[in-house]
């Protein structure tokens, strides 16, 4: 397994070895002792998550509150997407930096992403299969979004599907919805002015959203 320091401070590409031969090709995605020494701590897992997306589908920017957070250990078993890790954490010096792994079934990398940091993909491909390791379990009312398509963040979204045939993007109403960086700015000074801890910060974040 090779492992890969992304731009935002925290994050890993990790591309594993893989053994093949005339009947198909074997290979370990995730390992718990592995990888424990690359990144220095484990990975504790609560859940595991799988999602089908036609071309185009673009999902994202989703962050869950921290405490506890959720750190994320993703892959594509089929087809590819474009994966993206968007650091939001207040006080971060990365703030608002972005980077991308392409994942795929060739290569089969994944990419490993810390509690506190925003993740989102796009689908190159019918039926892109993502599969993904959960530190905690999905609590709706804790999970938030900012927008994919938001300017303040600027990502590079591709144009073109794995084919080379043009994309037209599919957002949920939810994500399509979701604000801009500058609100998670906003929250993120009103935090720092308050500091009476995270308990009240993440009840902020909550009613805001909702609002």
């Amino acid at each position: 397994m090779d492992v890969r320091e992304l731009k935002v401070d925290g994050s890993w590409e990790v591309t594993p070895t893989q053994f093949g031969d005339e009947r198909g090709v074997f290979f370990e995605w995730f390992k718990d002792s592995t990888f424990a020494a690359a990144m220095g701590h484990p990975l504790n897992l609560a859940q595991a998550n799988c999602s089908v997306s036609a071309a185009g589908v673009l999902r994202g920017i989703h962050f869950a509150d921290v405490p506890p957070g959720q750190a994320k250990y993703v892959t594509c078993t089929r087809g590819a997407v474009l994966d993206v890790v968007v650091d939001i954490r207040c006080g971060s010096p990365t703030f608002g930096i972005w980077d991308s792994v392409l994942l795929d079934d060739v290569d089969r990398r994944a990419i490993y992403l810390p509690e506190g940091l925003g993740h989102a993909f796009l689908s190159l491909e019918d039926n892109s299969t993502v599969v993904y390791l959960c530190s905690s379990g999905y609590e709706p009312g804790r999970e938030h979004g900012i927008n994919p398509l938001d300017p303040e963040v600027g990502i590079d979204w591709p144009t073109t599907s794995r084919s080379g045939s043009t994309l037209e993007l599919v957002l949920s109403e939810k994500d399509t919805a979701a604000p801009s960086l500058l609100w998670r700015q906003d929250f993120c000074r009103n935090t720092t002015r308050c500091g009476s801890g995270s308990m009240l910060a993440a009840d902020d974040l909550r009613k805001a959203v909702s609002r």
